[in-house]
């Protein structure tokens, strides 16, 4: 490779303003990465536990996916790693053959999200409609809050998990609203280091000093094992190794892992690209979806082949983050490399953090996250719109954040053609050769057809008549078949359709009905297909 090119692929990859950035901050980006890392760490061992995987693998997927999503992703200052989303779609897959094979269709699932990079296809984010995005945010936001309550159940006599009470209980939330407090007025006092950072030390501090009996990070890990591997609970590890996934490389093993890569690739993507979505309208600056595709594959393919459990952005990271300062890479870069160093180094460090330190963080993230104008925004929507928001925050708090956007965009799809299908309009008249004309006035498309064919009157009209197209659009093949249905009943009366200012390629469409459907191009504006403009 010369130097040009190599100069061009530095340039590509952003290497260069890692630190240079013009909205990042090297110091802002340092600090919000230590801050993010330690909020990463229960979330991985969390995730972990949920796929049914050991600590270890969460935190190693954490580490891989930060990194490279950092570097090569399309959006700086978002933050990767191991998450629930994607933890949920494997239990069933380690559960049944094991984790080799969870780290097999990790892999495959990369190459499907850097297949999706190459192809460009990151572009359909820009698909998903304003109320969808809102519902979205808002049960992100519900998910985030309800996730944080388990911190405040423990493990009772009978072994169930139950609420906390007394002074156990009243720590926990002094601990809370004191990281809160912090978090809301140090802003206020400088912004030189990050807030979020500043209240994890200090509650942290607060609670050794004192003696105060809270639960930490290490008894969050002690809580998710077996009674008997508890006492030897640690965070410390080693670097991940290179291992190729010890799987028979047959047909019946992609039968079984496929599926499962296909829902990996597909909801890793949702979120990444919705979260990378969200942090373009804080930031007022622009992501590039089809390289953050192709960054989340490597990711994938890396976790794969180093023994993580996969991942994607994180969203609840991504926003603090953002608050914190971190704009530029650096700031995801660090954040990773700061949470190796506790597996290698630091983990004792780690494991002292009071839960509810990081809880405080996380509810500060809600409330930053919930937008609280959509109260007054529904009061301006259309009923529909409104409804589409609630359905997607109903579905997100019950689902899953992928599924909710799914079912929103289809139900949004669903709306637009009702409404769109009671558009098409027609005047009639006759003109100076006795020729019945009807002028028609917007789209015709599967929503549209059933109105459009009751315009007509085969059976009064006379042996002439004329469908001008000038003000309408024949968007799909529902279009095509309802002119070739209408013509076929005019010629069983024995008389001629004229169909003028069509599209061409509505007319090769139309070849079929040549023999019984007189065509008048005279004056065509000679526009496209509608479907063809968004190609």
């Amino acid at each position: 490779m010369g130097f040009d090119k190599m100069l061009h692929f530095l340039r590509e990859i952003n290497m260069f303003s890692l630190i240079t950035s013009k909205e990042s901050n090297l110091k802002n980006d340092l600090l919000s990465g230590v801050t993010v890392a330690l909020a990463l760490v229960p979330e991985a061992v969390a995730f972990a536990f949920v796929a049914g995987v050991a600590p270890m693998i969460g935190l190693y997927a954490a580490f891989i996916m930060g990194i490279i999503a950092s570097i090569f992703g399309g959006r700086p200052g978002m933050i990767s790693g191991a998450t629930g989303a994607m933890a949920v779609v494997v239990v069933a897959l380690v559960a049944s053959h094991g984790v080799q094979y969870l780290f097999a269709a990790v892999l495959l699932a990369g190459l499907i999200q850097i297949l999706f990079g190459i192809l460009r296809l990151g572009k359909f984010i820009r698909l998903v409609p304003y109320p969808v995005m809102l519902g979205f945010v808002n049960g992100l936001a519900v998910v985030i809050f309800i996730a944080q309550l388990a911190q405040f159940k423990v493990v009772g006599n009978l072994g169930a998990l139950e609420w906390m009470e007394g002074a156990e209980l009243y720590a926990m939330l002094g601990l809370v609203t004191l990281t809160m407090m912090i978090i809301h007025f140090l802003p206020k006092l400088t912004t030189g280091i990050p807030a979020s950072l500043v209240a994890i030390i200090v509650v942290t501090l607060v609670v050794h000093s004192l003696g105060i009996d809270t639960r930490t990070v290490i008894d969050f890990v002690r809580s998710m094992l077996p009674m008997g591997q508890q006492s030897s609970a640690t965070l410390e590890g080693t670097l991940p190794s290179f291992s190729i996934p010890m799987v028979p490389f047959s047909l019946e093993t992609l039968n079984i892992i496929a599926p499962y890569a296909i829902i990996l690739s597909l909801v890793g993507l949702i979120e990444s690209l919705l979260t990378l979505s969200l942090i373009d309208d804080l930031t007022s600056t622009r992501g590039r979806g089809n390289r953050e595709c192709t960054a989340q594959g490597l990711g994938n393919v890396a976790n794969g082949f180093f023994g993580g459990m996969g991942g994607c952005a994180m969203i609840g990271q991504s926003m603090i983050n953002i608050n914190s300062g971190g704009r530029g890479r650096l700031s995801g870069i660090t954040a990773a490399i700061v949470l190796l160093a506790c597996i290698l180094f630091f983990s004792s460090l780690i494991e002292m953090i009071p839960l509810a330190a990081l809880v405080g963080v996380m509810f500060m993230v809600v409330l930053g996250t919930f937008e609280w104008a959509s109260f007054r925004i529904f009061q301006g929507m259309q009923r529909s719109d409104a409804l589409i928001s609630i359905l997607v925050a109903v579905v997100t708090v019950y689902t899953d954040l992928a599924i909710a956007v799914i079912v929103g965009v289809i139900v949004s799809a669903l709306v637009f053609a009702w409404e769109h299908a009671k558009h098409i309009a027609v005047v009639t008249y006759m003109d100076d050769d006795g020729w019945k004309v009807y002028e028609l006035d917007g789209p015709i498309f599967f929503g549209s057809v059933s109105n459009f064919k009751d315009l007509f009157s085969p059976n009064d009209d006379p042996n002439d008549v004329v469908i001008e197209f000038k003000k309408a659009r024949v968007s799909d093949s529902s279009a095509i078949e309802a002119l070739h249905g209408l013509a076929h009943k005019y010629q069983k009366l024995g008389k001629k359709l004229h169909l003028r200012h069509l599209s061409e390629d509505c007319l090769q469409l139309l070849d079929d009905a040549a023999r019984y459907v007189e065509i008048n191009i005279n004056e065509d504006p000679r526009y496209k297909v509608a479907t063809d403009v968004f190609d």
